[in-house]
């Protein structure tokens, strides 16, 4: 049992702390409930973050003039094995006619048949404007009225693929925090060996999240922001691995304090002194780095970058208000019932980390050069990483009824019929586009027509349907379209335009790729600037840059082997590396700052040599636990059956692993000795090895800290 601190403290000196609790439980209070109403407001269909610009956006609203509704199609597709018989017609005839009587169903087509007699499908039209989800799930249950036995029925198109995706994201506001929740209460428990402190922590994320639930809701109903559920994931996701990230780094440096002052209230505040450098620094870079997003055309894209500031900005300040205040009030009682008692021993000397130290100290070529190789040969496995799109029926790691609809539609029908490609063009020149439309992968042209057969004019435009080969969603498809496109927009006068289904996904992958090639100069610039500053060096930043980049080469290798030969996935989305890039690069560096500031105070009093033990030597436990921490909070977005978090979880994962294991202990610090103090070039610290008297804005930094 630990000492118990013999200093009361006056009321002024715990009134700050009680107020910030109480104010922190005010905002919890408030925003808790957002969390689980940003689902509501969330939007998860491509063509929503199109911007204005991309062709298939232009067409698409062109093209609203040749319908006389807005609505989403959804397909009922039957099929047996043998032939269909006229029970099966009679019975998906009189599932059109009942489904009039659903909230937001137009009327339906009747049912048409296959070539080969084996299947018939039935197109639905569902009111864009509504809540289509529910008409979808209205619509298969009707289908399991009365089916005949051995006829399989399915609901699939756009409506049903939406459906289905809405339903997917549908555990991010209940099962993604659970399982979130309980990984880091079970890792702190593990950390701490305290029942108390895991769940101050734990509350410290709760009300950080709840603080950016009501802004993002606030600024989304408002339409500043947009959200998707996988922004929406990984908000979550961020709130809680960051909360808990800089939990652990005030928590070890209080603990320090603990051993060294009776007093708990000036522990407190040499420990938040000494640690909020650090902590604001690495919330800086992820908040810098993810805003860099929102120079994306993609709106899904730029929508993340302020909804992921947010979620970091309301962990910082949640980590630097209530958390501190909620310690101070608690004092030792927090770690029970290993409570620090004044003059105990530090144990990080004689722990694991600082053999680990002593042993980067002795050999740190051979170490750093070890090290390298090592993440080279991941990083040769880059190339192998297929991120140029996949199929929308892809994106599913569940069985689910769009997806084996959209398989009896290719069985049996040709594949893009009923949600055909749109072409718009000059009506002048109607018949040499659809001429220019015939190319490999589209199986017909028509064009909209009137009554009377003639083509349709609206505003002197006609629009074409251009029925493709494969499905509407494929990466065939894809390539079809842009075939398409070529040839049409090579028309003299025709003014073509390519919208559509395909189209959009076309649009959507060209511009994600374009990001990548202007976002992540960017992210590393942007990143650069902020360790410059921080740590008042130009060198020590671009290696540590340099070591980043290089664990995310080899992450991305290794999740190529993984995604390709193990998991056997399909492909990837083209933001899927972007992401990866951001997320990485950004939290990555965070493990660097904290070891890289400690060293840095180290060595104003130690020298470099030394310094760099002491640094990897203190900050070893917290930094490992912390990246074990934002690992597992990543993790969790697998449990959401989606490709896309599924693959963004590994290569965080495990890059967030590499950087704390190998890149963070072995390969920085070797570095950083073998290099020696001009590491530091051009500040003081460069021109000599031995400690310097701290220049006057470094002297808080350094005050407070022992002898050791």
């Amino acid at each position: 049992m630990g000492a118990q601190d013999t200093r009361r403290p006056s009321k002024a000196r715990w009134l700050l702390p009680a107020l910030l609790v109480i104010g922190w439980l005010l905002i919890g209070g408030v925003g808790g409930p957002y969390a689980g109403k940003l689902s509501e407001i969330a939007e998860n269909g491509n063509e929503a973050f199109l911007p204005e610009s991309a062709e298939s956006t232009d067409a698409n609203a062109l093209a609203e003039q040749f319908s006389d509704s807005n609505s989403i199609p959804a397909f009922v597709v039957a099929e047996r094995e043998g032939k269909v018989t006229e029970a099966d017609r009679g019975y998906l005839a009189s599932v059109g006619q009942q489904a009039k009587n659903i909230d937001g169903v137009e009327q339906s087509s009747p049912p048409i048949p296959s070539k080969d007699g084996e299947a018939l499908q039935m197109i639905v039209p569902i009111a864009a404007d509504g809540d289509f989800t529910n008409a979808v799930d209205e619509l298969r249950e009707l289908t399991e009225q009365n089916r005949p036995p051995e006829l399989t029925v399915k609901v699939a198109g756009p409506a049903a693929l939406g459906a289905d995706v809405r339903e997917a994201f549908g555990g991010i506001d209940g099962l993604l925090l659970l399982v979130a929740g309980s990984v880091v209460a079970v890792i702190l428990i593990l950390v701490y060996r305290s029942p108390l402190l895991p769940f101050l922590v734990l509350l410290s994320g709760v009300f950080a999240l709840g603080l950016a639930s009501l802004a993002v809701y606030l600024l989304t109903d408002a339409d500043v922001i947009d959200l998707n559920g996988q922004s929406q994931g990984i908000l979550f996701i961020l709130v809680f691995g960051a909360a808990t990230d800089y939990a652990l780094l005030l928590v070890s440096r209080y603990r320090e304090e603990l051993r060294d002052t009776e007093d708990r209230l000036a522990a407190m505040r040499t420990a938040l002194r000494a640690t909020i450098e650090p902590i604001a620094a690495s919330a800086g870079t992820v908040i810098a780095g993810v805003l860099c997003l929102l120079i994306s055309d993609l709106r899904s894209n730029s929508g993340l970058g302020p909804v992921a500031a947010i979620g970091i900005a309301s962990a910082l300040l949640a980590s630097v208000t209530f958390l501190p205040a909620l310690l101070a009030l608690f004092g030792r009682v927090a770690f029970w019932p290993f409570r620090p008692t004044v003059g105990s021993p530090h144990p990080e000397a004689g722990s694991l980390w600082g053999r680990i130290a002593r042993g980067v100290d002795k050999r740190p070529r051979a170490v750093w050069v070890a090290s390298t190789l090592v993440l080279l040969v991941a990083a040769a496995f880059l190339p192998q990483l297929k991120a140029s799109g996949t199929a929308e029926t892809d994106i599913f790691l569940n069985d689910v009824d769009s997806v084996a609809g959209q398989q009896i539609l290719n069985d049996h029908f040709v594949a893009g019929s009923g949600n055909p490609t749109v072409i718009i063009a000059d009506a002048d020149r109607v018949d040499e586009v659809t001429e220019a439309a015939k190319v490999d992968g589209v199986a017909e042209v028509q064009p909209v027509t009137e009554r009377n057969g003639q083509p349709r004019v609206e505003n002197g435009l006609v629009m074409l349907e251009a029925t493709l080969t494969s499905p509407p969603d494929s990466t065939q498809a894809v390539d079809t379209v842009e075939r398409l496109r070529e040839q049409v927009h090579a028309v003299d006068g025709a003014d073509a335009k390519v919208g559509g289904r395909t189209a959009v996904l076309l649009d959507t992958q060209n511009i994600s790729s374009h990001d990548r090639t202007v976002i992540i100069p960017l992210v590393l610039l942007v990143i650069f600037l902020l360790l410059a500053a921080l740590l008042r060096a130009l060198l020590a930043p671009l290696l540590l840059i340099a070591t980043v980049v290089l664990s995310f080469a080899a992450t991305m290798g290794i999740s190529a082997l993984v995604f390709n030969e193990i998991l056997g996935f399909p492909g990837a989305d083209p933001v899927v590396p972007l992401y990866g890039f951001v997320f990485l690069v950004a939290l990555g560096i965070d493990y660097n700052i904290f070891l890289m500031t400690r060293v840095r105070e180290e060595t104003l009093q130690v020298g470099n040599r030394e310094g760099v033990r002491r640094g990897l030597t203190i900050t070893g436990g917290v930094i490992t636990s912390a990246g074990v921490v934002l690992a597992a909070t990543f993790a969790t977005l697998a449990v959401l059956p989606l490709l896309f978090l599924a693959q963004l979880a590994f290569i965080v994962a495990f890059g967030v692993l590499l950087d704390t294991f190998l890149v963070r202990s072995l390969l920085v610090p070797a570095l950083t000795l073998d290099i020696g103090p001009k590491i530091w070039w051009p500040s003081r610290l460069a021109r000599a090895g031995q400690p310097e008297r701290p220049e006057p804005e470094e002297e808080k930094a350094a005050a407070g800290e022992t002898s050791r």
